[in-house]
């Protein structure tokens, strides 16, 4: 685990390098604190608190020392008082032959607050996973609240310059 601003990963399998300080915060965000984080951002701006931790924006869980990442809290899905963690599911589903791609993301809903919807990009277009199918497989390895409760199918994901799916193009 690490990011940007640390300049490297700082936390492998879970375990913090030395030097390193990992603590979660009472809403459970991940915050860092060492001497390999930045001393500012090219504006000037030192995102460090006046005891050097680092707020993260990633949420997480430190039990008996050992970190477990559970996404951006930018990502996070709350579905009728449920969290969906999109990686959770996208991992699920991207085991399903007829996906080749898929990124999950929350769309507002009137009655839960939100939705779980998935976006795929089938391995064969002529013959795409159905929305049954896919619910039918989150239910089958995770909480049924984190089954999508609606399939976009596309012909490519929008991804950063670094490759990364851009949630924000695609969450509608």
């Amino acid at each position: 685990y690490g990011m940007t601003e640390t300049g490297s990963g700082i936390v492998y399998e879970g375990v913090r390098l030395d030097g390193v300080d990992v603590r979660i915060a009472d809403d459970g965000e991940i915050l860092v604190r060492g001497p390999m984080l930045l001393r500012a951002y090219r504006d000037g701006t030192d995102p460090k608190d006046a005891e050097g931790w680092f707020a993260t924006g990633d949420l997480g869980a430190l039990v008996d020392g050992v970190l477990t990442v559970h996404g951006r809290r930018g990502d996070l899905i709350i579905s009728g008082g449920h969290n969906v963690w999109p990686s959770e599911v996208e991992q699920v589903l991207a085991a399903h032959p007829a996906v080749a791609e898929v990124a999950v993301v929350g769309r507002a809903d009137p009655e839960w607050g939100h939705r779980v919807v998935a976006v795929v990009v089938p391995s064969d277009p002529a013959r795409p996973p159905t929305l049954d199918e896919l619910r039918a497989r989150v239910r089958d390895h995770l909480h049924p609240f984190a089954a999508p409760a609606e399939l976009e199918l596309v012909t490519a994901l929008p991804r950063t310059v670094g490759g990364k799916v851009r949630r924000g193009s695609i969450s509608g």
